[in-house]
């Protein structure tokens, strides 16, 4: 089998890029995905399809442990702390199919780092044509906000929030804290509705949005549940890929690779490719094709630990409502990075957590701390040359002094809205952190670090940036230093994780680069 290009990865970034290519119907696609496909919404499953509401379990059906839909990765987050579940969406679609649907842009200080990090075609201001062109906002009409695109976004009205995510809101207010009226305004900040991307009830991934439109156009070949094995190299060109369907293996060639895999398995298949550092690939009998000791390295994401109150009997909201509706973002005390930390209040949560499915009654709130930019970075590394055997996770989160600080700060300021009255008047009693939690900070950040779970943001194993820094894996056209003919495009290449949940960026990578292909870099 020949193609002009091979996309793995049918998620975020990687459906966007088989659509935008495939418009030109002179070019053929292979699109490779891991897991299911399915190919219409009457066919689609229930946690799939909707956004919440039909069952409780909804999410955990998505993304909770032993999900079908995910390729359900654990690794370390802190040394207190055993092996956590790191969602990641195994399906067409991605994560985008699985995950909460909050529909937030970083903000333009994200970007334009990277773009002074050598990758001047990435600031704020070129990006925002693609965040324009993604989306359909139904609530919002201006220079920021795009009408036409096919990722619907919205926003709850107050007339639909939930009791304890109204207190939420309004205890923020007596805090001090400003009313944000649109989270996407890129000079925002403060308490208000998030953007979501559903639409009475049905989530809008890509494979919705997108591959919808462009599933049954000739030049364009789905296999699902086809897992890659391994790239093609021959003389420092990428010529193909071997992939795994229905226990056979199979090659097909292509003249251009683009990995799509994401932050976990992009930056893996390059390792079971032979491409990456050589001591760890070595380890694993793997021939080295080419060392890039980036490979892996810089991960970051958004850890998140959580306090929750018990309600009063009286107060239970409905269990099929939207879990989150409202967020708080904020500058820490002392920091010079502008909303570096996110709260969300969370509903109707079972005592069991959100990844177990749950037959508990639902009465207890959460405001989920998130530190949305991180000093402390991770790794991703083999720990076997098996494909079928997931790579070594370490998150590392809190290595830095700094970050603790904040997680900290921000446990006490949520403590301090459960306090206000709004909030007060509907609580039973705190669960965590208990008492002897907060007998000292000492307790308090062991508690922290035993409690840190992701924020399911993970990225930057494949740096985008230039070529003399160690650390960079590509350029900003998503080509992989090197190898020829071999992108990735995904939220791997982000140089930093972005002050916000990672799906908007992603799908704007995926416009990104598929611009950029069809420009001839």
């Amino acid at each position: 089998m020949k193609y002009d290009k091979i996309i793995i990865g049918a998620g975020s970034a990687g459906a966007i890029i088989a659509s935008r290519l495939t418009e030109d119907e002179r070019c053929s696609v292979l699109l490779l995905e891991a897991g299911p496909d399915y190919p219409t919404l009457d066919k689609t499953p229930d946690p799939v399809k909707y956004a919440y509401g039909h069952d409780p379990n909804i999410w955990g059906m998505a993304f909770g442990h032993g999900t079908k839909f995910g390729w359900n990765y654990y690794g370390r987050t802190t040394d207190k702390s055993p092996p956590k579940l790191f969602p990641r969406g195994k399906l067409v679609g991605g994560s985008s199919a699985i995950n909460a649907q909050i529909f937030l842009r970083g903000i333009p200080e994200d970007y334009d780092n990277w773009a002074e990090l050598g990758n001047d075609r990435w600031s704020f201001d070129q990006l925002l044509p693609y965040f324009r062109m993604i989306e359909r906002d139904i609530d919002i009409q201006d220079q920021y906000h795009g009408t036409s695109g096919p990722i619907i976004t919205r926003r709850f009205k107050k007339d639909e929030w939930n009791n304890d995510q109204r207190a939420f809101y309004e205890s923020c207010l007596l805090n001090g804290y400003d009313e944000c009226l649109d989270h996407n305004n890129p000079y925002s900040t403060g308490i208000g509705a998030m953007p979501v991307n559903h639409f009475e009830g049905i989530r809008y991934s890509t494979a919705l949005g997108y591959l919808s439109l462009a599933r049954n156009r000739d030049n364009l070949t789905i296999s699902s549940e086809s897992l890659v094995h391994k790239l093609l190299i021959d003389a420092k060109r990428a010529k193909g890929v071997l992939f795994e369907k229905d226990n056979e293996l199979i090659r097909a060639e292509a003249d251009e690779i683009i990995l799509c895999g994401g932050a976990i398995a992009s930056p893996h298949l390059l390792m079971l490719s032979g491409i990456g550092n050589p001591n760890n690939i070595n380890q694993y009998g793997i021939p080295v094709i080419h060392e890039l000791p980036g490979v892996g390295q810089n991960l970051r994401d958004h850890p998140q630990v959580s306090v929750i109150w018990k309600l009063k009997p009286e107060e239970r909201v409905d269990p099929l409502s939207s879990p989150l509706q409202i967020g708080l973002r904020y500058t820490a005390s002392g920091s010079s990075l502008r909303n570096d930390m996110c709260t969300f209040g969370f509903s109707a949560l079972s005592i069991e957590g959100t990844y177990h499915i749950s037959h508990s009654p639902r009465d207890y709130f959460s405001l989920i701390s998130q530190l949305y930019l991180e000093i402390s970075s991770g790794q991703v590394y083999l720990g076997s040359s098996d494909p079928h055997v997931q790579p070594v996770i370490d998150a590392n989160y809190f290595q830095d002094p700094f970050d603790i600080q904040r997680m900290r700060e921000s446990i006490y300021i949520s403590l301090s809205l459960g306090d206000q009255s709004p909030l007060k008047s509907l609580i039973q009693e705190r669960v965590l952190p208990t008492n002897d939690h907060l007998l000292s900070s000492n307790s308090l950040d062991d508690w922290i670090r035993s409690e840190a779970a992701t924020s399911h943001h993970l990225s930057s194993t494949c740096k985008m940036g230039i070529e003399s820094d160690q650390t960079s894996v590509v350029d900003q056209f998503g080509k992989v230093y090197g190898i020829d003919s071999l992108r990735v495009a995904d939220a791997s290449i982000m140089p930093d994780c972005i002050r916000a949940n990672t799906n908007v960026t992603t799908m704007v990578i995926g416009e990104r680069i598929a611009d950029f292909i069809r420009s001839g870099y």
